[in-house]
């Protein structure tokens, strides 16, 4: 389930990509079989032990293109261990929202992508997010939980302020909103729900089959309720 439109971000041989925050590594894994080098980064060494699993599995079955690397890295998005203008692409996906001193982490952004280099970054959407924190607390207060609400324009002037030029947003996984608003409702802890548990296999089942039935919903849903709110930007060249 990519949150970035490739299409905007576009990335491929020769380029270098650093995947901030990589979690399980979905982007990581779409930018390797696109051709390009990629650095996929987190504080969560156990978790890139299987991004690099499967980075090996992917060039055992021959998914990888010849000449592009996947590659993890452990580390903090406030003190990132890379020269200054080594990428030619970042993602931030759904990585901000937990950072306290996200102004910080967006300075980092800027300093390690190249003159010209672009970036994607997303975060949940504030309507669908504000609702979540109203429905449970425990949603936002638990450790490692998000830390703030953005609105599409707090995002696009603290980006602009560390020197991003602003280019086009859109709004992904409008079908998962309900999902984590029925979460919270039930208890956002509480996966044992009938109601979530059915959500959640619908939600499967759309991310396996892709149905157009749930595509066309998907798109109709997308700017009203979107999930996740993505911001592409470019640093000067």
């Amino acid at each position: 389930m990519l949150t970035v439109d490739f299409d905007r971000l576009p990335v491929g041989p020769g380029l270098r990509v650093l995947d901030l925050g990589c979690g399980a590594g979905r982007h990581a894994f779409e930018v390797l079989r696109r051709g390009a080098d990629v650095v996929a980064f987190d504080m969560d060494a156990e978790e890139l032990e299987g991004v690099a699993g499967m980075f090996a599995a992917m060039e055992k079955a021959g998914e990888v293109p010849e000449g592009a690397v996947g590659e993890t890295v452990t580390g903090d998005a406030l003190k990132m261990p890379f020269e200054d203008a080594t990428f030619d692409r970042v993602i931030a996906a759904e990585v901000l929202e937990h950072i306290p001193d996200d102004m910080s982490a967006m300075r980092e952004i800027f300093r390690v992508l190249k003159p010209g280099g672009r970036a994607a970054v997303t975060v949940p959407s504030f309507l669908p997010e504000r609702i979540c924190w109203a429905l449970d607390e425990a949603y936002h207060t638990a450790p490692g939980g998000h830390v703030r609400i953005y609105t599409l324009a707090e995002l696009s002037a603290k980006l602009k302020a560390v020197g991003m030029e602003i280019g086009s947003h859109h709004h992904a996984h409008g079908l998962h909103a309900p999902y984590w608003w029925i979460k919270c409702a039930v208890g956002v802890g509480n996966d044992d729900h009938p109601l979530a548990k059915a959500y959640h296999e619908l939600l499967v089942w759309d991310i396996m089959k892709r149905p157009a039935v749930t595509r066309i919903a998907e798109t109709l849903l997308n700017p009203f309720i979107g999930k996740s709110v993505v911001l592409y930007v470019r640093k000067p060249a």
